[in-house]
């Protein structure tokens, strides 16, 4: 039975989908099948909108401290349907608190600008910066536009701010110093936080 959702701490975390934009060199998923409480994330197909809202409900997300769309794949490769889950979140009597973890290429997938669709849905927004340069993206994510991907997530990151206000960057916690600092500067010249993560 495919792993729709999954506890990470107090967080439930949704997996809507295994495909993506890019073949990051540190991806969990080359390493493993699951995290968390999830041995498995790896899906036979993608489930319907309504299969995995149901999956989250049966859950009681108001108990949790945030619904978090990251699972094993880009979970903005299913946008509207993502979309789609949060208002019905949104409509419940204690409605969770909602974050999206994406590498930032939902308008480039799309071929829009789709940022204005976060607006009310979404609480947070944590978007992969990685590395410092669009060549060492590139070197380091494998993305499937080339450096254009590295572009397209910071001009993301920059729109979809005016909507979810709670908007950061993130980088992993392996990057040197001075790389670090550099990842630092595009995030305060964009206008959002950089959060450093651990590499799991």
């Amino acid at each position: 039975m495919d792993q729709l959702t999954y506890r990470v701490g107090n967080g439930l975390y949704v997996n809507t989908t295994n495909r993506c934009t890019m073949d990051c060199t540190f991806c969990i998923r080359s390493r493993g099948s699951g995290i968390g409480n999830a041995p498995d994330l790896w899906l036979s197909k993608e489930h319907s909108r309504e299969e995995i809202l149901k999956d989250i409900l049966r859950h009681d997300p108001g108990s949790y401290n945030e619904i978090v769309f990251c699972g094993f794949g880009e979970p903005t490769e299913r946008l509207m349907d993502i979309l789609y889950i949060c208002g019905e979140l949104k409509k419940q009597k204690n409605p969770p608190v909602i974050r999206i973890d994406t590498n930032g290429h939902a308008s480039l997938i799309a071929g829009k600008d789709v940022t204005p669709l976060f607006e009310g849905l979404f609480d947070s927004v944590s978007i992969s910066l990685n590395a410092p340069t669009a060549g060492e993206y590139e070197k380091l994510c494998r993305p499937e536009a080339g450096e254009e991907a590295f572009y397209a997530m910071l001009e993301f990151a920059s729109k979809v701010k005016e909507y979810v206000p709670q908007t950061y960057l993130s980088v992993v916690d392996v990057l040197p110093p001075e790389k670090l600092a550099a990842c630092r500067e595009i995030a305060d010249g964009i206008g959002v936080p950089l959060r450093v993560r651990h590499l799991i």
